[in-house]
């Protein structure tokens, strides 16, 4: 019997073909949805750090376009209004003695007949009801003219003239109080020329000019120098130190300010760089104090090349880990929460200072610490943002944490961030320097008044007194070391 032939099936060839064809588009589509997939988490990623705002990186909150919402109070406790506070002490202002009136007091008795019923009025025993005024006087300027005589030599066949007082010679048109003013307006009031000039034209009714304005502020920079050279000398030797930088523009250049606050005085440096360059000719390279910063490259510099002590800021970290819940990578969300919670509980402690002995503090400090380290560099996500984080805490961890070991370094940089928010103001107003002279006056004027508020001082005194040290050439300028001067 033969063997029956084979007949192919058509409709099987026909299936199989469009079940291969099918398959193809099947991985065509899988490979486009994979890559749409990659191309949208790319572009979440990109917006969330478009997003970035003052609350979730190191941007200043002037750079908000839209400000982020106050966060609501904590649980059990409500909204702060406006005004003052429940509880908070009231604050009135004393009178001033009867020995610094300047004219006798007035006196308001009552009439003799009652307003009310038409009866006789009797003395009362009630306080005396006060009210001081105080009122400004019409600004008298006072006008001297010095007048240098001159003397014939026949021998020499010489004209000499009489030596004029060295206040007088280097004060020129104004005199020590006038031109500390001045330097007082445009520099503690962020005044411009015009503004200085329309102030002394309709208050002291004296008109002046803004070239004579500029002489008058270079005179006043000049009395600065040697108290500025003081502290510049002495940072070196400060055991703690605070430092931040803001840029500004120098005829369309990028110029950097350099903020270094010490303890009793806070010292500002304009320089054309941002790099360690300026840490290392300011602070030296045997600098032995603990340097308090952000993470920026040029500090982690002066820390790798020098072995320098820093104690990184707390508040920007935490600003990076608000960043990473912001992220689309559920994941990078996670990590972020939980490192997040590790350093919140560590400024519980902090927090719990006074209520905690000493040696209970220290140990919980130490552990909120070990907390904080572990959840940074354990289970880390592969996202970019949430790799960079744990690198940054497995190298320079124990950086963030020096204030637990060193007496009176803070976990922030607040103190030098607060310092330096009066040159940002000033740079508003101004829109940055155009000189090296305007440079070196800037710094030595900001150096005043953020030394000054430290320590208690008036500004204005203080630049009278060292213009007058100026205008007599004594040579002794007024110190602004403080007590450590």
């Amino acid at each position: 019997m033969e063997a029956s032939a084979v007949i192919p099936c058509t409709n099987c060839e026909r299936l199989q073909a469009q079940l291969l064809t099918l398959q193809a588009q099947f991985e065509s589509l899988q490979a486009t949805v994979a890559q749409l997939q990659a191309s949208l988490a790319q572009a979440q990623a990109q917006l969330a750090t478009a997003r970035k705002n003052s609350s979730t990186s190191s941007k200043p909150p002037s750079s908000d376009i839209v400000k982020p919402p106050k966060p609501e109070p904590p649980p059990g406790q409500e909204q702060r209004r406006v005004g003052g506070q429940p509880g908070h002490p009231k604050h009135e202002r004393l009178q001033v003695p009867p020995e610094l009136l300047t004219e006798p007091p007035h006196d308001y008795f009552p009439p003799e007949i009652c307003p009310d019923c038409g009866l006789g009025l009797r003395p009362a025993g009630d306080a005396v009801r006060l009210i001081q005024q105080l009122e400004l006087p019409q600004v008298p300027l006072l006008v001297a003219e010095h007048r240098s005589h001159p003397g014939w030599c026949p021998h020499c066949c010489q004209v000499h003239y009489g030596v004029f007082p060295a206040v007088v010679e280097r004060g020129g048109l104004a005199g020590p109080r006038l031109t500390t003013l001045i330097a007082y307006l445009k520099g503690a009031c962020h005044a411009s020329y015009s503004t200085i000039r329309k102030f002394l034209r309709d208050v002291v009714q004296l008109t002046i000019s803004r070239g004579q304005l500029a002489k008058i502020i270079t005179k006043v920079s000049a009395a600065l120098e040697q108290p500025y050279q003081e502290l510049l000398e002495d940072l070196p030797l400060q055991a703690r130190l605070n430092v931040d930088e803001t840029g500004h523009k120098q005829h369309g250049d990028r110029m950097w300010t350099w903020c270094f606050r010490a303890s009793l005085y806070t010292l500002f440096q304009i320089d054309p760089t941002r790099s360690g360059d300026v840490l290392i000719n300011v602070l030296g390279e045997d600098f032995q104090g603990v340097l308090g910063c952000d993470y920026y490259s040029a500090y982690r510099r002066y820390l790798r090349e020098f072995g320098v002590v820093l104690q990184f800021c707390l508040a920007h970290l935490i600003r990076d880990v608000k960043f990473l819940r912001t992220l689309p990578d559920a994941q990078a969300q996670a990590y972020g929460t939980r490192l997040c919670e590790a350093l919140r509980g560590l400024f519980q402690v902090i927090h719990q200072r006074e209520a905690l002995s000493a040696v209970a503090f220290a140990k919980q400090l130490e552990a909120a610490r070990e907390e904080v380290l572990r959840q940074g560099t354990s289970a880390v996500p592969e996202e970019k943002h949430c790799r960079n984080l744990a690198r940054r805490l497995e190298k320079h961890g124990e950086s963030y944490f020096r204030f637990i070991t060193t007496p009176g370094v803070e976990p922030t940089n607040n103190l030098a961030e607060q310092a330096i928010r009066f040159v940002v103001l000033d740079r508003v107003v101004t829109q940055g320097t155009r000189s090296e002279a305007g440079n070196r006056w800037c710094e030595r004027i900001w150096t005043v008044i953020a030394t000054c508020a430290q320590q208690g001082r008036s500004v204005f005194d203080y630049l009278y007194a060292a213009v007058q040290a100026h205008f007599h050439n004594t040579g002794v300028a007024p110190s602004l070391l403080g007590n450590n001067g």
